[in-house]
């Protein structure tokens, strides 16, 4: 019979491998979830072990029909655009161009359900954002979908840069948009969210954080997923995305 799941046994090794900027080989019996409820279970853990607020969220879903899932992002590890960060100190990182929303009201926790039209219209401002994709598992990507999921769903750090007003004409499901490192590509092809309307995302990130018990602050940023596939720069320089209709984002490898 396997041991309990024991989500503060997880997320001790998680904030431990933070710390000391250390890679997890293996899980014991004890610390090894098996589903998105044990997974969230461990995401609020580590967010309470390391005393962050919540400062934003990160969201995404595989197709554009497809189930939501997403993570709540420690206050300290977001950014605004031109931050310098170390990206060697992650291990191996990844780097994502994303469109970004800023909610301009507080939702308390255990409102709603809210619908779409709700949370679309407490859009305060659309931002260009860079994900940083980290793991604290040495075998990553090669890791249990929900030890990733657990793991804040692989998160980093996120760069967000300045924001426009939210317009519904905006073209949110195929943005025009270049991706650079010291003016190199990062990506090829057609930028494309496989969430589809990334829109679709935030009534089910506010629902899942009020359901929960954690209010979604007024100015709580949302990341909504990756429109060019991760990029892995080898060398300090410098990330540049530039989404037509929002300003730029820049964030500088160390």
């Amino acid at each position: 019979m396997s041991a309990a799941f024991d989500a503060n046994a997880l997320a001790g090794l998680f904030v431990e491998a933070r710390a000391h900027r250390a890679k997890l080989d293996a899980l014991p019996d004890d610390a090894r979830p098996i589903d998105a409820t044990q997974a969230y279970a461990a995401q609020e853990a580590t967010l309470r072990l390391l005393r962050a607020d919540i400062g934003g969220w990160k969201v995404g879903a595989k197709s554009p029909d497809g189930p939501i899932q997403g993570a709540p992002l420690p206050g300290d590890g977001m950014h605004k655009t031109g931050a310098r960060l170390a990206l060697h100190a992650f291990g191996k990182a990844g780097l994502e161009l994303e469109v970004a929303f800023r909610l301009g009201r507080r939702f308390e926790p255990g409102s709603g359900p809210y619908r779409d039209e709700d949370v679309l219209a407490a859009i305060e401002s659309v931002h260009a954002s860079i994900e940083v994709v980290a793991s604290r598992f040495a075998a990553w990507p090669d890791v249990e979908k929900p030890w990733q999921l657990a793991d804040l769903q692989n998160h980093g750090a996120l760069i967000v840069g300045a924001g426009v007003p939210y317009d519904a004409a905006f073209p949110f499901v195929s943005p025009a948009m270049t991706f650079t490192f010291d003016g190199a590509p990062l990506f090829q092809g057609d930028p494309a969210n496989p969430a589809g309307d990334p829109r679709r995302l935030l009534a089910w990130t506010v629902n899942h954080s009020v359901s929960r018990g954690l209010a979604v602050e007024r100015g709580t940023v949302v990341t909504a997923g990756s429109y060019t596939g991760l990029a892995f720069p080898a060398a300090p320089g410098t990330a540049i995305g530039v989404i037509e209709g929002l300003p730029a984002v820049e964030l500088h490898n160390a």
